[in-house]
């Protein structure tokens, strides 16, 4: 028996390295051989993360490939070959960059930092182009040769999955946008505004009178975004168009004031809209990955849903902003248990105003068994006009999910978890309806402009809108929200909100508030309370706006 064993094994491994196994095998025949990889086998095959010398010389090759324009042979030093092929002869042919110079830095561990110096030409217009960028070595799975970590970034730090260059006349002509009062908005001034600004130029360039210059761009390619994809990002101007004067209704000082405002804080984002025309302030985000979460973000909103859930309650007669909403340690809904944040004493005589100001989630919670399953569903669709997926503002957007999906998901709902999905943009609108009782859909450019169509909702009854502002202004000067929007009043309030989700230490941080005729809205990923990191954006934004 254990000689047919060890028969197998030897032939096993045999079979394997006929069959061009990797590392495992070699190991194996070595120990059994007894040589330890040493006399006349092959060479050991190294592991463990590449030394300094290997990332020096397979930097070297591929540099050297890359400045010659030798995509395939530049291809073969990554771990992706195929896609770093791809992007590579797109960088020489359709992007027509040429005179490659490549400058690594200094290396730090595996990662080293890296110049480039090149020249853009078509057409006879010629255009000097530098940026620096990084790449990483590791060491192949299968092959463990020392290899560049494939990203398109290593080509250009903008590049992203599905983006490629090309360099010719640009897909619109260029756009000058400018503010309420006609100051002009750049993405130099205001990098937030970056990719809004390439999807106004891509849907209104040709119709503000502008004319097409000659550019290098990239060229998103593969996103869900639109259908189309997003917008061309331009990288290099070979020969100037003639932009055409693009109205928006941002404004330059609030749009400052919430790109001040999110740099405090990792993943933030930031929407301001004025409640009385729907007209869109300013949208500002602090992101790595350039996503547009303001916009575009779906994330559970926590307890800042409970302005729409308050408002569920009280047109469905369930309670009013004085009637009961008692606020019990616990609340039990579909089997599943639900709690208070921390410290929150209970109040068994709370009325609506008083859970909603401390924001106690089990006195919702009570509520499941006496809502519909598609309570909140046609509260926010039909009030808020929320929902439905035809929002119109001019690029595009997120206007929110609240399903009836029943169970344990109706109370989940009800504290803006479970299935439940907003943007920053929806919530600002949420709070804009709920201070006015009339839905404005949120714009960027005029309906005008191309004849849009707005999303429509029959909005609140003044009683209930009432009751949401005194419920809201508790809130801000004597509940959760208090002390963060010190000092904004009279005519103001607020709600506060943290949302967990899959996967996260801390819960998302959210905050919805108005002054004035301004309302705000911002969520922070990681960021804990609302209070800790969207609330100070908020307060900051409505300062500075109202």
């Amino acid at each position: 028996m254990r000689s047919g064993v060890k028969v197998t094994v030897i032939g096993g491994v045999c079979a394997a390295l006929l069959g061009g196994a990797g590392y495992g095998a070699y190991n194996i025949m070595s120990a059994l051989s007894g040589d330890g990889g040493t006399g006349g086998g092959p060479a050991a095959v190294k592991s463990g993360p590449p030394s300094g010398t290997e990332v020096e010389e397979t930097t070297a090759k591929f540099f050297a490939a890359w400045e010659k324009g030798d995509a395939s042979t530049a291809a073969t030093y990554t771990n992706f070959p195929e896609a770093a092929r791809e992007l590579l002869a797109a960088y020489g042919g359709d992007a027509h960059i040429t005179k490659v110079r490549i400058t690594p830095g200094t290396a730090t561990g595996t990662t080293v930092p890296f110049t480039v110096k090149a020249t853009v030409s078509y057409e006879g217009k010629t255009q000097p182009l530098s940026y620096e960028s990084r790449l990483t070595v590791v060491r192949g799975k299968t092959s463990y040769r020392p290899l560049v970590d494939w990203q398109p970034s290593v080509v250009h730090p903008q590049l992203r999955k599905g983006d490629t260059l090309m360099t010719g006349e640009s897909a619109a002509p260029p756009i000058e946008a400018v503010d309420r009062d006609g100051k002009v908005l750049t993405k130099e001034k205001y990098p937030s505004l970056g990719p809004i600004l390439d999807e106004l130029r891509k849907r209104y360039g040709d119709k503000t009178g502008g004319r097409a210059g000659v550019e290098l761009v990239i060229r998103h390619e593969g996103t869900t975004e639109t259908e189309e994809g997003a917008a061309d990002t331009t990288l290099l101007t070979l020969a100037k168009g003639r932009p055409g004067t693009l109205h928006t209704t941002l404004s330059a000082g609030a749009q400052a004031a919430a790109e001040t405002a999110v740099r405090k804080y990792a993943d933030s984002s930031v929407v301001a809209v004025k409640p009385s025309t729907g007209e869109i302030l300013a949208v500002a985000n602090h992101r790595d990955d350039g996503f547009d979460a303001a916009l575009l973000g779906e994330r559970p909103p926590g307890s800042t849903m409970k302005i729409i859930s308050a408002a569920a309650l009280i047109d469905n007669g369930l309670t009013t902003a004085n009637g009961p909403a008692p606020c019990p340690p616990s609340a039990v809904s579909e089997s599943q248990t639900f709690h208070n944040l921390k410290d929150l004493k209970p109040d068994y005589h709370a009325t609506l105003s008083d859970s909603f100001a401390r924001s106690c989630n089990t006195a919702f919670v009570k509520f499941a068994d006496e809502v519909e399953v598609d309570t909140l569903t046609r509260e926010a669709q039909e009030r808020f006009g929320l929902g439905q997926n035809n929002w119109q503002i001019g690029v595009p957007s997120f206007d929110g999910r609240v399903p009836a999906a029943g169970g344990p998901d109706t109370a989940a709902a009800l504290i803006g978890q479970g299935q439940v999905q907003m943007s920053p943009l929806d919530m600002a609108s949420v709070t804009a309806t709920a201070t006015t009782g009339t839905f404005r859909q949120p714009v960027l450019v005029p309906l005008s402009l191309d004849h849009r169509e707005p999303a429509r909702a029959r909005g609140l009854s003044q009683s209930t809108v009432q009751q949401l502002r005194a419920m809201m202004n508790r809130t801000a000067t004597s509940g959760t929200a208090a002390g963060v929007m010190s000092g904004l009043g009279p005519d103001f309030g607020a709600k506060t909100g943290s949302a967990e989700a899959d996967g996260q230490a801390k819960s998302d941080s959210w905050f919805a508030g108005y002054r004035g005729d301004v309302a705000a809205a911002a969520m922070v990923q990681d960021g804990g309370h609302g209070i800790d990191a969207a609330g100070p954006i908020v307060a900051s934004v409505l300062r500075s706006a109202g």
